[in-house]
This record gives structure tokens, sequence and C-alpha cells, in this order.
């Protein structure tokens, strides 16, 4: 165990019984995007390390869509997340007061900021948005950042007002369910082309430095080989951990310094939370996420 995690489960172990008596366990939601399993596994380390911070059982919880993740926070079952900037627009707009951004995943460069990634095969003759006229498009999860909210907000701008209906522009629009479910059913042929999340750093060939593609290749899923890139969109700001308000103030701290810490004290444990390479978690504000929050309310009117 590294030195800084092992000082903070020193220091916790004095203050343990106080954190019993207030919590009786903690719970983790993972946003899907990528199947269950994938998402257990790349957050365990994760959850030991709480587990031993705070001194009760840690359990994961991986839904199978954004939407159980958003209500659990807003019902008070789950205690911490790592939202998208959407994710947390739709919790906060249900409830202020439920949860609180703490932390941020920095990218190498030092930015908090990503992309909506638009691809299709290489094979499909597919290079622009120009080339999906008539074709199947694929979206992830209506809670999705990049996912949907940002594509349906741009796309339409880049061809002179289109809408997301299907047959306006686009043959036919389709939700896969996910990150993961979009880029397989573009590689399978499933759909023509689709979007996901990515840094936009590093080498295409990598799947970039972190983001769904980068989980993709990982997994072996997909060779990026076969895939192209035909849109990309401005940035975003990366979508926040938070926490339940309502935990106790030593919890949240406790949190904070140990996922805040992370990247120091286990690069590994912070690749595989990450989704991929960063620079690890920073402080981050609600502020960050207003303009995200106007675009929500602005789709849901």
């Amino acid at each position: 165990m590294k030195n800084l995690i092992a000082a903070m489960v020193a220091t916790t172990a004095l203050t343990a019984p106080v954190f019993a008596d207030e919590i009786t366990e903690f719970r983790i939601g993972l946003l899907g995007g990528e199947n269950a399993q994938d998402r257990l596994n790349n957050n365990e380390c994760l959850r030991a390390y709480t587990e031993e911070a705070l001194g009760v059982p840690t359990k994961l919880f991986a839904p199978a869509d954004y939407a159980g993740v958003i209500q659990g926070l807003v019902g008070g079952t789950l205690d911490m997340a790592w939202l998208g900037a959407s994710s947390y627009a739709a919790t906060y707009l249900q409830d202020p007061e439920a949860v609180e951004p703490v932390l941020v995943k920095i990218n190498l460069d030092g930015s908090y900021g990503y992309h909506s990634i638009g691809f299709a095969r290489v094979d499909s003759g597919i290079t622009s948005l120009d080339d999906m006229e008539g074709k199947v498009f694929g979206f992830g999860d209506p809670n999705s950042t990049s996912g949907y909210l940002i594509p349906s907000i741009e796309i339409p701008t880049y061809k002179d007002g289109i809408t997301m209906d299907a047959g306006d522009y686009f043959g036919d629009v389709k939700f896969t369910g996910g990150h993961e479910q979009t880029i397989v059913a573009v590689n399978n042929g499933d759909i023509d082309g689709g979007v996901t999340w990515a840094d936009g750093q590093g080498e295409w060939e990598d799947g970039y430095n972190s983001g769904a593609l980068r989980r993709a290749v990982d997994a072996g899923l997909v060779d990026m080989n076969d895939l192209v890139q035909i849109w990309k969109s401005k940035p975003i700001p990366e979508g926040p951990i938070v926490l339940r308000t309502s935990l106790p103030a030593d919890v949240k701290e406790k949190m904070v310094a140990l996922v805040g810490g992370l990247y120091e004290a286990d690069p590994d444990c912070t690749y595989g939370v990450a989704a991929g390479e960063s620079l690890g978690f920073d402080p981050i504000t609600h502020d960050a996420y207003l303009s995200i929050i106007e675009a929500r309310k602005a789709k849901s009117q």
C-alpha cells in the first residue's frame, strides 16, 4: 500500500468508531456506459480503499442505466458517484440539495474538459456528418452529456437546423443504452455512426488517452484502425465526483482526501477509476456546471 493511503488509513483508525456510529455502510454508484462487471472490476480498488478509510462496509452499485444512479443519489440510497455533467444537472434539477460536486478528473495537459466524438467504421465510407444523411445514428443514454445532450444541441447547428427526429436528416436515430453499446453497435455494423466520449488527447489508435473508446480498446472490444472520427464537439466540462450532501462532514473530508490523493498513491487504481490516463482528481464546484444545467433545462422545455 502506498504511503499516502497508509497514512490516511492510520488516521482513520482513530476515528472509525465515530464513522460507524454515523454511517453503517458506504455506497458508491457507478454510472452506466460499459458492462456492469467491467465497471465493478475497474472500481474495486476504490471500494477497498474506501472501506479501509471509513471503517464501514463499502459496496459498489452498477445500475443498468444512468437514471439508476441519478435516482439513487436523489433518493439517498447512494453516497457517492462519478457523474457526467448532464447527469449532475439532472440530479441538481430534481433536488439541488441532494449532492455536492467535490472533485473532477484532470487530463494529462491539466485541463478538465472532454469531447463528444462522432465515429463510424472506416469501411463504411463515412468520413463526416455530411455522409450520414439517411443513415442510422446512435446515441447512448438520454442522461449522457456526450452521448446525447451535447450532440443533440451541436449537431443541428452543424447541419443547418436539422432535428434529431428519425427521418429528418438521419434515416433513423436509436438509443443504444450506453457508450460501450454504441461503440460495439458501430463496430459490428448494427448502426452506421454514433457518439461517445473521449478526452481527445493522445492517439486515435489508442482510443485517445481516456474515455469510452480507451475503455473499449483496453477491453479488446475494438481495433481503432477499423473506426474513423467523423465529428467532434466543442470542449465539455468533465463531470464531477459527487457526495451525498447529508453525509457527516468528516466522512466527506476523508473521501475527498482519498480520491484526491489516489493518483499519487496508486496510479494503476486511478487508471481504472478514471477510464484511462489522467493526472487524477482535483477540486471542483457547482459553478463549473451552470452552462450544462441551463442546456439541460432548455432541452426539457
